[in-house]
Protein backbone atom coordinates (compact mmCIF):
# COMPACT_ATOMS: atom_id res chain seq x y z
CA UNK A 1 0.00 0.00 0.00
CA UNK A 2 1.37 3.41 -1.00
CA UNK A 3 1.92 5.98 1.70
CA UNK A 4 0.49 9.43 1.02
CA UNK A 5 1.82 12.69 2.40
CA UNK A 6 -0.27 15.79 2.97
CA UNK A 7 0.68 18.97 4.78
CA UNK A 8 -1.27 21.70 6.51
CA UNK A 9 0.86 24.81 6.69
CA UNK A 10 0.95 28.46 7.71
CA UNK A 11 2.87 31.09 5.76
CA UNK A 12 3.29 34.76 6.63
CA UNK A 13 4.80 37.89 5.16
CA UNK A 14 6.74 38.77 8.35
CA UNK A 15 6.84 37.74 12.01
CA UNK A 16 3.37 38.29 13.50
CA UNK A 17 2.17 39.48 10.08
CA UNK A 18 -0.58 38.33 7.75
CA UNK A 19 -1.19 34.57 7.92
CA UNK A 20 -2.35 32.15 5.26
CA UNK A 21 -3.34 28.55 6.03
CA UNK A 22 -3.21 25.97 3.26
CA UNK A 23 -3.09 22.25 2.53
CA UNK A 24 -0.95 20.48 -0.09
CA UNK A 25 0.46 17.11 -1.05
CA UNK A 26 3.84 18.64 -2.01
CA UNK A 27 5.03 21.23 0.48
CA UNK A 28 8.25 22.15 -1.36
CA UNK A 29 6.43 22.74 -4.64
CA UNK A 30 3.72 24.76 -2.95
CA UNK A 31 6.24 26.97 -1.13
CA UNK A 32 8.04 27.55 -4.41
CA UNK A 33 4.71 28.64 -5.93
CA UNK A 34 4.11 31.10 -3.08
CA UNK A 35 7.64 32.50 -3.27
CA UNK A 36 7.79 32.83 -7.05
CA UNK A 37 4.37 34.47 -7.35
CA UNK A 38 2.82 31.53 -9.22
CA UNK A 39 0.18 31.17 -6.52
CA UNK A 40 -2.44 33.78 -7.41
CA UNK A 41 -4.68 35.45 -4.91
CA UNK A 42 -4.23 36.08 -1.23
CA UNK A 43 -0.62 34.93 -0.74
CA UNK A 44 0.57 36.84 -3.78
CA UNK A 45 -1.28 40.02 -2.80
CA UNK A 46 0.04 39.96 0.79
CA UNK A 47 3.46 38.43 -0.07
CA UNK A 48 3.04 35.49 2.30
CA UNK A 49 6.22 33.52 1.64
CA UNK A 50 7.68 32.60 5.03
CA UNK A 51 6.80 29.09 6.23
CA UNK A 52 6.30 29.37 10.00
CA UNK A 53 4.40 26.15 10.80
CA UNK A 54 3.44 22.88 9.13
CA UNK A 55 1.96 19.54 10.08
CA UNK A 56 2.15 16.18 8.28
CA UNK A 57 -0.87 13.95 7.61
CA UNK A 58 -1.29 10.67 5.75
CA UNK A 59 -5.03 11.03 5.08
CA UNK A 60 -6.29 13.84 2.84
CA UNK A 61 -9.58 14.05 4.74
CA UNK A 62 -7.73 14.65 8.02
CA UNK A 63 -5.55 17.32 6.43
CA UNK A 64 -8.48 19.17 4.88
CA UNK A 65 -10.47 19.03 8.13
CA UNK A 66 -7.48 20.37 10.09
CA UNK A 67 -7.00 23.21 7.60
CA UNK A 68 -10.69 24.17 7.79
CA UNK A 69 -10.60 24.16 11.58
CA UNK A 70 -7.44 26.28 11.75
CA UNK A 71 -8.91 28.79 9.29
CA UNK A 72 -11.83 29.30 11.69
CA UNK A 73 -9.59 29.79 14.73
CA UNK A 74 -9.03 33.12 16.41
CA UNK A 75 -5.75 34.81 15.55
CA UNK A 76 -4.39 34.32 19.07
CA UNK A 77 -4.81 30.53 18.75
CA UNK A 78 -2.91 30.49 15.45
CA UNK A 79 -0.15 32.59 17.01
CA UNK A 80 0.07 30.15 19.94
CA UNK A 81 0.30 27.21 17.52
CA UNK A 82 3.27 28.84 15.79
CA UNK A 83 4.91 30.02 19.03
CA UNK A 84 4.87 26.50 20.49
CA UNK A 85 7.26 25.15 17.84
CA UNK A 86 8.72 28.27 16.26
CA UNK A 87 8.91 31.08 18.84
CA UNK A 88 11.08 33.30 16.60
CA UNK A 89 8.76 32.90 13.61
CA UNK A 90 11.79 31.77 11.60
CA UNK A 91 11.36 30.62 8.02
CA UNK A 92 11.24 26.81 8.22
CA UNK A 93 11.65 26.29 4.46
CA UNK A 94 15.46 25.81 4.62
CA UNK A 95 15.01 23.07 7.23
CA UNK A 96 12.90 21.03 4.77
CA UNK A 97 15.17 21.52 1.77
CA UNK A 98 13.99 24.71 0.05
Amino acid sequence: MRRHDYYVYLVTNRPHGTLYCGVTNDLLRRLWEHRSGHADGFTRRYRCRRLVWFEHHTEIGEAILREKRIKKWRRAWKDALIQARNPDWSDLAPSIGL
